[in-house]
């Protein structure tokens, strides 16, 4: 988000916090949810597709509440007009396309014609009336929407699969195929939505899903101060914030949540751009020759991306507290951990809980229940790299990705090695409070290290270029 985005959502939120109260106040958080997904959406080369990827957000989130609520939460007569009220939302952005281009201001570029929205209502709407014919829905058909959505996912991350997309589309729309590239086709937020819609699914699946009625689920699958940079929260921890009440801000309150928003703003917008300037990329990485100034710009992206992304959660949580929802934290001075279990244990923190609640741990007693199961060594190596590959392809399927989900995969199983062999002997030898500190001292510096190298992959682009870097890094003059 840019800074006139943030002020705006923040001043909207304050207003109606301090004016309302809680009359409202999850209505206000769904329609300004709706607004700001086709508001933040940034603008694409296809025709139309800005306007449309918003849209199908808001047809897959309604659709898997449909398959996922209970039958008595399903049938509320309210339901239809919580729908209407959105589509109606919708339509009024639509609309916009016929002001003045000055004046069409809550969409990326000028909507499409209104009769392609009217037609994607109407499918919509026959779909939900098929689905609520059927009395109950399969495990099978929840594994169905399972797999659909994490192929969605693929066919977004995937570049060849991308690319394959931003054809197709171009060609649906009329439009020639001769700059087609994999950047022609972006879905904010999809990256958090799927991940809150698999979390669904699953609980579903597992019988953990709690009731929730469409307004409640909407608003937290989209809610707008995370929806762009997360932090992925949970359903149940949410609806417990989005159900109590809200007397409106109080001057601690007002306080807490407005020291957020600012130290987030300072963090993203002075310190994090202020670093981008000199920190690594595909450009200055081939231009940098000497090892000195490789090893400056490889730890001002170290420290660009921390204060960017954890800035942009501080901005999430300050905007959520004004309107009383208290989101999860993200981040816990993850550089100041003496070993990389703790660093991901501090770092991002809800996708790696979320990672481990839906696939490491999952996959861990899986392996323990075979019937000759596995060595604890290989039963450690296998899923601890296979979850980092994960968090590696969540930001996107390429060579770079998968060699830094593979450096944080072996690098978690070495330490958990060298944790085991020489725990004992490291607390017999740290008994005094020097020889702690410098156990913790050098356990820093260590991991600090280790996870900067590894961004150089994260940073950059190709896998020759990565290996460069690392050279230069390490060569003797």
């Amino acid at each position: 988000m840019a800074l006139e985005n943030i002020l705006i959502l923040a001043a909207a939120s304050l207003l109606w916090a301090t004016t309302f109260r809680n009359h409202g106040r999850t209505w206000f958080m769904l329609i300004a949810s709706v607004v700001v997904i086709f508001w933040l959406q940034p603008a694409v080369p296809i025709r139309g597709a800005d306007f449309f990827t918003p849209l199908a957000t808001l047809v897959l989130v309604v659709l898997t509440w449909f398959i996922t609520a209970d039958d008595a939460t399903r049938k509320q007569r309210k339901n239809i007009i919580i729908l209407l009220v959105i589509a109606s939302v919708v339509l009024f952005l639509n609309l916009t396309r016929f002001l003045p281009a000055d004046f069409q201001l809550l969409t990326p570029s000028r909507p499409p014609q209104l009769t392609t929205t009217l037609i994607i209502f109407l499918v919509t709407g026959l779909t939900l009336l098929v689905l609520s014919r059927l009395t109950r829905f399969s495990a099978s058909f929840l594994t169905v929407s399972l797999l659909l959505t994490i192929g969605l996912f693929l066919l977004i991350k995937i570049p060849t699969l991308s690319l394959w997309l931003s054809s197709f589309l171009r060609t649906l729309s009329g439009q020639s195929l001769t700059n087609v590239s994999i950047n022609d086709f972006r879905w904010l937020g999809f990256s958090y939505v799927a991940f809150r819609l698999i979390h669904t699914i699953r609980d579903k699946q597992s019988g953990r899903f709690p009731s929730v009625d469409v307004v409640e689920f909407i608003t937290y699958v989209i809610f707008f101060p995370a929806f762009t940079a997360g932090p992925i929260d949970r359903l149940e921890r949410f609806i417990k914030d989005l159900r109590a009440p809200f007397a409106g801000l109080n001057l601690e309150n007002f306080y807490s949540a407005g020291q957020r928003l600012l130290l987030g703003l300072f963090k993203k917008f002075v310190i994090a751009d202020a670093l981008a300037l000199i920190a690594l990329n595909d450009s200055n990485a081939t231009q940098v020759t000497s090892t000195f100034w490789m090893w400056v710009i490889v730890y001002a992206y170290a420290f660009q991306i921390y204060f960017d992304f954890s800035g942009y959660t501080d901005v999430a949580l300050g905007i959520a507290q004004l309107l009383g929802i208290k989101l999860p934290e993200n981040f816990a001075s993850p550089y100041l951990k003496p070993n990389l279990t703790q660093f991901w244990n501090n770092w991002h923190m809800t996708l790696t809980q979320w990672f481990r609640a839906y696939f490491f741990n999952p996959i861990t007693r899986w392996l323990r229940s075979w019937e000759k199961p596995m060595s604890i060594p290989m039963m450690i190596l296998l899923t601890q790299v296979a979850t980092m590959l994960l968090i590696g392809f969540w930001h996107g399927v390429t060579w770079n990705f998968t060699l830094w989900g593979l450096w944080h995969g072996l690098g978690l199983f070495i330490h958990n090695r060298w944790n085991d062999a020489t725990k004992a002997k490291a607390a017999a030898w740290a008994t005094t409070p020097a020889k702690q500190a410098a156990l913790n001292i050098s356990g820093i510096l260590l991991t600090f290290h280790f996870v900067a190298i590894g961004w150089i992959f994260f940073a950059l682009s190709s896998p020759v270029t990565s290996w460069q870097v690392i050279l230069k890094l390490f060569r003797a003059h």
